[in-house]
């Protein structure tokens, strides 16, 4: 499903309009992009939690000529299922 088709659904099932779907779905992220920028934890209870990781700074390998290369520290957006999207998907 992109996004389009994820506007086209919740126009559908809430009776919005879909251009007032598209600015409901953009608010949305938008507030879970500022939540993860600012290190925050978004809950959604029974759907699951985004959060922010941080990767370890590693030591790699440059396939094209195998050299050692330092990886740098890196911030990840992570997610993890709810209970009710975990059962919903067995």
């Amino acid at each position: 499903m992109n996004k389009t088709e994820l506007i086209d659904k919740i126009s559908e099932k809430s009776g919005l309009s879909k251009v007032a779907s598209k600015k409901a779905l953009d608010a949305a992220l938008d507030a879970i992009k500022e939540a993860l920028v600012a290190e925050d934890k978004v809950a959604l209870i029974g759907f699951g939690t985004f959060s922010v990781a941080t990767r370890a700074a590693r030591e790699g390998i440059n396939p094209s000529n195998k050299a050692k290369i330092m990886i740098p520290e890196k911030k990840t957006a992570k997610f993890k299922a709810g209970a009710d999207l975990a059962d919903a998907l067995k």
